[in-house]
């Protein structure tokens, strides 16, 4: 719940900003010199750029979620089996050790979903963000293309 809360204040004081940044791009523009238009066509750029990336990135977060959800409702979630330091972190060891039992699951069953999703999760545990997020994509799209069960 405090991760949605986070997600959602920082995506409020981006549109926030965006919204600002745009309107100084139109006021720039309505000054209507060739230095002010271009100006202000660049900074109408910005916000449009940032409202993708924000749509991209909302759009990933939910559709991540919803995976977590089935899985969950079937059972299948990955078990928190690792090791922590003391102060809360994630031995090292204890995570690589996951993440090779993760992989060879992936390696045997590379067309599910579910194997993905849980590799993911292991690229996280390991601190491994881009791959975890190239894995959760897979788990996406591998989700969205399965076929339907009659």
């Amino acid at each position: 719940m405090r991760a949605k809360l986070t997600y959602l204040v920082t995506a409020a004081v981006l549109v926030f900003y965006f919204v600002l940044a745009g309107s100084r791009g139109v006021l720039l523009i309505r000054h209507g010199t060739l230095l002010t238009v271009t100006f202000g066509v660049a900074v109408l750029i910005l916000p449009v750029i940032g409202v993708w990336f924000l749509w991209k990135n909302t759009q990933f977060v939910r559709r991540a979620n919803a995976l977590a959800a089935e899985l969950d409702a079937e059972g299948g979630l990955p078990v928190d089996e690792l090791v922590r330091t003391p102060s809360g972190r994630i031995d090292r060891d204890s995570a690589d050790a996951v993440f090779a039992r993760r992989r060879e699951e992936t390696e045997d069953s590379p067309d599910d979903w579910r194997c993905w999703f849980r590799l993911a999760v292991a690229y996280q545990d390991a601190r491994d963000t881009p791959r975890a997020r190239k894995a959760m994509q897979r788990a996406i799209a591998l989700h969205t293309n399965k076929p339907v069960r009659a």
